[in-house]
């Protein structure tokens, strides 16, 4: 297992994240430091999430497709301390030059808040290559799953493509870290959601490893992308059952910009389902509680509420 690495972001961003991650890194980062007490003082840390974001560079916004503008527009407004893209980042193929093309133009705004999840489409790139190149100091490269300290939490970003990476080592590495770094609160972020009512995909049972060692830890929030919707789940654990005082909530938020599903069969433990708007995920984080809103790009509140941690 690489060494922890403490990555102070820019001026901008009042607190320090620590990255570490299994395997190396592909460069060092531009700075390195540690934790300062004040990072430890402050009682909220915001949040903006959401993925599936950048149509090809060039193609036109309308209505229903590329809006990958105005959804970085309203993660701007939001004024968060982090950002967590939730995979499918850049479409069609994520090369460099389409990232550059593309989504650099709009949400790359926020890169220096940003901490990625990759998903499919980043992998049709051989090796993700784009991806890994464009983010290369905001993760620590393949295989591309790690861990970052936000305020009181811990957010473990994960790699959900089980069909080229190894998730049985990742889940035995999520596992490590949990018991290594344990936490009041905690979430992971991955691409693939474990449950979704959306037609396009549905249910990922690959996700399973990942899913069994986070909710062995208590974790409380999963954020994922992937179906091209916004969905809530009740708390469950990894294999459909509902545990109300003990179960992960799970966002699907696959709403960042590039077009929107549809709802095929409304899954057990769904409470909020939407595939008419285009947004983001608003995350209030404190020491023992979190608030949540999702946003539609005009500032609505089409979903929100609050929990304590487990």
């Amino acid at each position: 297992m690489a060494p922890s690495r403490l990555v102070t972001l820019p001026a901008l961003v009042v607190l320090t994240l620590a990255l570490t991650s299994f395997g190396s890194a592909p460069a060092a980062p531009p700075s390195e430091g540690t934790a300062t007490p004040a990072a430890a003082r402050v009682s909220t840390f915001r949040v903006v999430a959401a993925g599936d974001i950048s149509c090809p560079p060039g193609e036109a916004v309308t209505p229903t497709r590329c809006q990958q503008g105005a959804t970085a527009a309203l993660a701007s407004r939001l004024k968060p301390n982090l950002v967590l893209t939730l995979g499918d980042h850049q479409y069609q193929e994520s090369s460099l030059a389409q990232f550059q093309g593309s989504y650099a133009k709009s949400w790359g705004a926020l890169r220096s808040r940003t901490r990625p999840a990759i998903g499919n489409h980043e992998y049709l790139t051989p090796g993700a290559e784009g991806y890994y190149t464009y983010f290369r100091y905001r993760q620590p490269g393949p295989p591309g799953y790690y861990r970052v300290q936000a305020g009181a939490w811990q957010v473990f970003v994960l790699n959900s493509n089980c069909d080229k990476i190894n998730c049985s080592r990742e889940a035995t590495w999520l596992d490590r870290q949990m018991k290594a770094h344990p936490s009041r609160c905690s979430m992971i972020t991955m691409h693939h959601p474990r449950y979704s009512s959306g037609a396009e995909h549905g249910n990922d049972p690959a996700v399973i490893p990942l899913w069994r060692a986070a909710y062995k830890h208590h974790t409380d929030l999963v954020l994922t992308g992937h179906e091209h919707d916004y969905e809530r789940f009740k708390r469950m654990d990894a294999v459909g059952h509902l545990r109300p005082y003990r179960g992960m909530l799970e966002f699907v938020v696959g709403t960042g910009g590039v077009n929107l599903y549809h709802l095929g069969t409304r899954k057990l433990g769904s409470a909020r389902y939407q595939d008419t708007r285009f947004g983001v995920l608003q995350l209030n984080l404190h020491p023992r509680t979190y608030s949540f809103a999702f946003r539609a790009t005009n500032g609505q509140v089409l979903d929100s509420g609050s929990r304590t941690c487990l």
